[in-house]
């Protein structure tokens, strides 16, 4: 009986040893064999493919209610002037500003505001060049649509309007997260501060020549 077991044993070796020397082949048109694949080659289902774990077949499921995805992070000012003051109010950026975030702002601002909103600021973006589309108000000099001058728009007013848009302009939330948009509303305000001298100047010179005509 121990030489039974003994062989058996032996045999279970040279066939283990046999398996593992036919799967390591360099042939990728002969990948060997796989131990208990189902364990990381679980079936997966296409998106809104019908699923047959459930009575209703439904694959893409609706969140469970109450819950919430993961880092989400709440925006309770609704898309109506109220909720555009009561943001520009309330509202801080919460991010540090130093050069990193002011740099990653720049960065999205050229990607996703530039072409109408200009490399500046003064609404004379590339796309605004063509003719097609009426020019935004310059963040510079220009009149808010709500009323009020661009310049004294605070960070949660930009905020505001980068979550939900106005007129011609969209909302940008399903393309820039929170952080995202927190980090373009401190750049634009850096530009707007960058530019006060110069602004400044301009109304200075300006009065100046009205008051010698």
């Amino acid at each position: 009986m121990k030489m039974n077991v003994n062989r058996f044993s032996q045999g279970l070796v040279l066939v283990a040893a046999m398996a593992f020397i036919t799967s390591c082949g360099k042939d990728s048109s002969k990948p060997g064999l796989e131990f208990m694949p189902d364990m990381y080659r679980s079936p997966s289902y296409e998106t809104y493919a019908p699923n047959t774990m459930f009575d209703d077949s439904v694959s893409a499921l609706v969140p469970v209610k109450g819950t919430m995805p993961r880092d989400y992070t709440f925006f309770n000012y609704p898309s109506t002037n109220e909720g555009y003051e009561a943001a520009g109010r309330d509202l801080a950026n919460p991010f540090e500003k130093n050069q990193l975030n002011l740099d990653r702002g720049k960065y999205l601002y050229e990607n996703f505001c530039m072409q109408c909103h200009g490399a500046t600021g003064g609404g004379d973006g590339s796309l605004i060049a063509t003719g097609k589309f009426p020019p935004p108000p310059s963040y510079i000099t220009g009149v808010s649509s709500r009323g009020g001058n661009m310049r004294d728009l605070t960070p949660g007013k930009i905020f505001h309007t980068i979550t939900y848009g106005i007129n011609l302009m969209g909302s940008h939330a399903s393309q820039l997260d929170p952080e995202e948009r927190w980090k373009i509303t401190m750049y634009v305000r850096d530009m707007m501060a960058a530019a006060e001298p110069a602004v400044a100047a301009d109304n200075s010179e300006a009065n100046t020549g009205a008051a010698n005509n």
